[in-house]
């Protein structure tokens, strides 16, 4: 596969998923499944086509000693990542939890200097500091169209989420490293598939399958198919020929994709609340994905 194709996959892992912002929000605002219903719907069909896909891929054995290391990975990748954002998404909107999911590398950067020892610069800090004032107009000033959203409390699940995932990013490098991303990817959906069930359950058991519209089960699939069995195959693809720092540039797109596609649905609107906010955070991020410059020696 080529640069061409790779520069093709990345685009498309961030048209996927900023559509499902869209798509998720209008199934479960529109009453046909709970949230940790869907979450659970949507993990009990990406697993499925995992363990299919992994028929025809690479076979590697997974060592004892790497079990805990999975169930973390599975615990902030996909349960307590997806339960926080499907639950955020039913109080806030499409565009609100888009622009805040471009927190994703600034959490990366302070978790990483904790927790990998990285250097933080004085540029770092700003970055930081100007994207989380980003996240907190938006979370505090921005507004829904739809009065029974609580935007505030929706924001910041979405944040937890963001927060988890960037957690999921630090400690599947050590899986990276280890085994093929195909390997790996199967057992944390069918981890965290069982993590998730308790939650799901009862939600998913008391959907009425009858009551959905070609719209609604065309938006469900798409979650299923694309937005997370095919993010997941799409991603290591790209990272196979660029850099992680290029594949992490997409995200960007992400919001852009979003607010498009959510007010040509009629899904949310745009005010200048919410472009301050996303020009904040979109400053934030560039501070902080900036690379250092090494002192040139004479």
């Amino acid at each position: 596969m080529g640069k061409k194709f790779a520069f093709i996959a990345a685009f498309l892992v961030q048209v996927f998923y900023g559509v499902t912002f869209t798509f998720a929000n209008d199934v479960i605002d529109g009453g046909y499944i709970a949230p940790y219903g869907f979450i659970l719907l949507r993990v009990i069909g990406a697993t499925t086509l995992f363990w299919i896909f992994s028929l025809f891929t690479i076979k590697e054995k997974i060592e004892r000693k790497d079990f805990l290391t999975f169930v973390a990975a599975a615990f902030f990748g996909i349960a307590f990542n997806m339960l926080t954002f499907f639950k955020g998404l039913s109080y806030t909107t499409p565009i609100h939890a888009a622009v805040i999911m471009v927190t994703v590398p600034i959490v990366v950067l302070i978790l990483s200097s904790f927790l990998l020892k990285e250097k933080l610069t004085s540029l770092k800090i700003i970055g930081v500091v100007v994207g989380f004032l980003g996240a907190l107009v938006l979370t505090l000033y921005g507004k829904s169209t739809q009065s029974s959203d609580n935007v505030l409390l929706g924001n910041f699940l979405v944040f937890i989420n963001a927060v988890s995932y960037s957690f999921y990013i630090i400690i599947v490098k050590k899986l990276t490293a280890k085994y093929h991303p195909y390997t790996f990817i199967k057992w944390l959906f069918l981890i965290g598939m069982f993590m998730i069930l308790p939650f799901g359950f009862s939600e998913l058991s008391v959907v009425q399958w009858n009551s959905f519209t070609p719209y609604i089960s065309f938006s469900i699939i798409f979650v299923i198919i694309a937005a997370t069995f095919g993010t997941y195959i799409l991603n290591p693809l790209a990272l196979r020929q660029l850099k992680a720092s290029t594949v992490s540039t997409f995200l960007y797109l992400q919001p852009v994709m979003a607010g498009i596609f959510a007010i040509i649905m009629g899904s949310d609107s745009l005010n200048p609340v919410k472009i301050v906010a996303a020009v904040l955070i979109f400053i934030g991020v560039y501070l902080v994905s900036k690379p250092v410059k090494k002192p040139t020696q004479s």
